[in-house]
């Protein structure tokens, strides 16, 4: 699972937040860090990413933006969750064509929940690698 900021404390809370095992039915999680977009779009473009959780707040480039990116530009592209500071952001989610969104500061419960939620959406009962 990629998470993309700029800020390592963000990426940290997204870490912990979603936990090693976001349910029992899951296998454990592998985290890749990325800080810029160059990374993200490689790993993604490469299928190494079986999800990717975006911050909405990252400079230069946010993560809604470069969720609507990935959308546009890869033919697999894998599920992806944004990151957003307000609840009231949540419909520029919409328009990023993401699959789901995560409201700081996360909930524990509620952020692993929705993570595997949309593993569970990819029919993967296998751990998630990536």
């Amino acid at each position: 699972m990629l998470v993309y900021s700029h800020r390592p404390e963000v990426r940290e809370a997204v870490v912990t937040a979603v936990g090693r095992r976001p349910a029992p039915d899951l296998g454990r999680i592998r985290y890749v860090e990325a800080s810029g977009v160059a990374e993200v779009l490689a790993a993604c473009d490469a299928g190494e990413v079986d999800l990717a959780i975006l911050d909405g707040e990252a400079q230069p480039t946010g993560g809604m933006g470069l969720a609507r990116q990935l959308k546009d530009e890869i033919t697999d592209c894998p599920p992806i969750v944004v990151s957003v500071r307000r609840a009231d952001d949540r419909w520029l989610a919409t328009w990023s064509r993401a699959d789901a969104v995560l409201v700081h500061p996360l909930d524990p419960l509620t952020a692993a929940e929705t993570v595997a939620d949309v593993l569970r959406g990819l029919g993967s009962t296998a751990p998630a690698t990536s």
